[in-house]
């Protein structure tokens, strides 16, 4: 078994639907599983380093292989910011809503040919004898101006990938998983799971 280190039943659900199409057949399971483990405070100041942090803490809490991944939204126009405090760019952690909502407000006077993003993710494996691997991915697009779709979570609805005229919230999650920052790393990711695990 490997332990997701994560709540969020989006990610889960994307998680393993991506996992599994890299051919990695270990059962998953969330951090609903183990009450106990509180909040991991994300004190790094890359996505790797929060990454790391969060599969380290739940590999040594259950002493069981753990994933663990962040991820955040990078715009041009604000320095590559939210990034890793993306989840709270609102100052309240996972309000969705209200980080769409500051984030298109800050850059709402930025012309649309100034308006690039990229969604980025770092996919990290801890076990419990402290070995570890990481992986990166990426997804680059443009911020529009109002949110659209119903897919996904997060800044879903404001990313249109290149060379794509729908906002990743607008995909099938078959779609999303196939090009996603989150897929990208993931899917490099795995073959080291497969490596290490078996």
């Amino acid at each position: 078994m490997i332990v997701l280190a994560t709540r969020n039943q989006g990610k889960i659900a994307e998680l393993r639907d991506i996992l599994a199409e890299a051919g990695l057949t270990r059962p998953l399971v969330g951090l609903e599983d183990y009450p106990e483990i509180g909040e991991i405070p994300e004190t790094g100041l890359t996505f790797t380093e929060n990454a790391l942090i969060k599969a380290h803490a739940v590999a040594k809490a259950t002493g069981l292989p753990a994933i663990a991944d962040d991820s955040g939204l990078c715009v041009d126009a604000l320095n590559g910011m939210p990034g890793v405090f993306s989840a709270r760019w609102s100052g309240v952690h996972g309000d969705d809503k209200a980080n769409l909502d500051l984030l298109l407000a800050q850059i709402g006077d930025v012309p649309d040919e100034h308006r690039a993003a990229h969604f980025a993710c770092a996919a990290a494996l801890a076990l419990p004898d402290g070995t570890e691997r990481v992986a990166e991915g990426r997804l680059e697009g443009r911020v529009i101006r109002a949110p659209r779709g119903t897919g996904g979570f997060g800044y879903d609805p404001i990313l249109v990938p290149d060379g794509d005229t729908r906002t990743t919230a607008e995909l099938t999650p078959e779609e999303k998983n196939a090009i996603s920052h989150r897929g990208r790393a993931f899917r490099a990711l795995a073959p080291q799971i497969a490596t290490l695990l078996t």
